[in-house]
């Protein structure tokens, strides 16, 4: 993980050590949400003044606001816009309040990242655009899309990538080059059929790929088979296979759509069209389409094209266990050899003044109660 070393200081700058800045840079880039065993394993401290002092300098300064949540336990967000601004990301959703499925998906994604800073992530949408528009030439029409829209007569706006799930180059085969890698993070409510959305929302993408690898990223191992065969039916199975029989089609349908015969066209093969110009485009696509049309090619020739070309392209598929429970078991362990629970949140500071509603103690636990419930439950 490259950090720039001018975030770093600016962060540095709102009265933050190096370690608090890099972990505070890394949560507000992929999740917004951490709880207290993540800045412990991340630092290598232990509960006590160091811990307690940071708690009072992110509260003191307005930077983070501290909630309990049902099933999630004690969690803190990181949502100031001045520290966002500090980055040049004050624009970036991880700041605004979220569903607790979210913010539990979130906590995932940040053990991931924190026990994985060895990759080089494509961070913001920005990075990604430009890895796979400008450097691979692609269109965005292949990139996963959701468009929102905003008042009446406006466009909508379309923003792209927007699950953010870790998506960077794994350089660990130093007799490769690296691999590009997408995931996913199972937060163990959705089922598998939020992984089925996510594929097919990715599938145009993966078609414009010569290789790839994927990574199922869970606390649990309960879903790892089936998530293998859903992306062997539904991702690797497809791409791998003989496809000239629908480029032939697409071939055929935009031909006829071109030379103006609607007639010929019922909904669904406009739908079918549309979604294919959506999947096949490229230079060589365009160019056996040219060849085709024209009579230069015939379908034999595209047939043979694209049997020359399936064997190129590599797709991988692994499963990541996250090892939360191991961590809070060493840190639970710690916790009780203290003569009192450890407290990461200071008993004597109150939220800022700007999050008022949070500071409501729900059915009337004291914050002293919430800071133990938590580092019971976080470590």
């Amino acid at each position: 993980m490259r950090i720039p070393e001018q975030h770093i200081a600016a962060l540095q700058a709102l009265g933050y050590t190096e370690i608090e800045a890099r972990f505070l840079y890394i949560v507000a880039t992929h999740s917004g949400y951490f709880v207290p065993r993540q800045y412990l394993a991340f630092s290598g401290a232990r509960w006590g003044y160091r811990t307690n002092h940071f708690a009072e300098k992110l509260e003191s300064r307005g930077h983070v606001y501290w909630r309990e949540y049902e099933g999630a336990g004690g969690v803190y967000h990181l949502f100031s816009k001045p520290l966002y601004a500090q980055m040049g990301r004050e624009n970036l959703r991880n700041r605004r309040r979220h569903s607790v499925e979210f913010i539990k998906t979130r906590l995932l994604l940040l053990d991931f990242i924190l026990a994985n800073q060895q990759y080089e992530y494509l961070e913001t949408e920005q990075a990604k655009i430009g890895h796979f528009c400008e450097q691979l030439r692609l269109p965005k029409t292949c990139l996963p899309t959701k468009a929102y829209t905003g008042s009446s007569g406006t466009e909508p706006t379309l923003r792209f990538f927007v699950d953010k799930y870790p998506l960077y180059f794994d350089s660990s085969d130093a007799t490769s080059s690296p691999v590009v890698t997408f995931s996913y993070v199972d937060p163990g409510y959705a089922g598998i059929a939020g992984f089925a959305n996510h594929l097919n929302a990715y599938d145009p993408l993966f078609r414009c790929l010569k290789g790839f690898r994927f990574v199922y990223i869970a606390n649990s191992p309960a879903h790892f088979k089936q998530a293998e065969e859903r992306f062997s039916a539904l991702t690797k199975s497809p791409l791998l296979a003989d496809n000239s029989p629908e480029i032939l089609r697409y071939f055929r349908l935009r031909k006829a759509w071109e030379m103006k015969r609607y007639g010929l066209f019922s909904n669904g093969e406009i739908e079918w069209l549309n979604e294919a110009t959506r999947r096949f485009h490229g230079d060589h696509i365009e160019s056996l389409y040219s060849a085709w049309f024209s009579g230069r090619a015939g379908d034999d020739a595209i047939r043979n094209a694209f049997a020359q070309r399936s064997p190129e392209k590599q797709i991988q598929f692994a499963t990541y266990l996250l090892n939360t429970g191991r961590t809070w078991l060493l840190l639970a362990q710690n916790h009780q050899k203290r003569a009192s629970a450890p407290h990461f949140r200071s008993k004597s500071l109150s939220l800022q003044t700007c999050t008022e509603a949070n500071c409501m103690e729900p059915n009337g636990i004291r914050r002293e109660e919430k800071a133990r419930r938590d580092a019971d439950k976080f470590g």
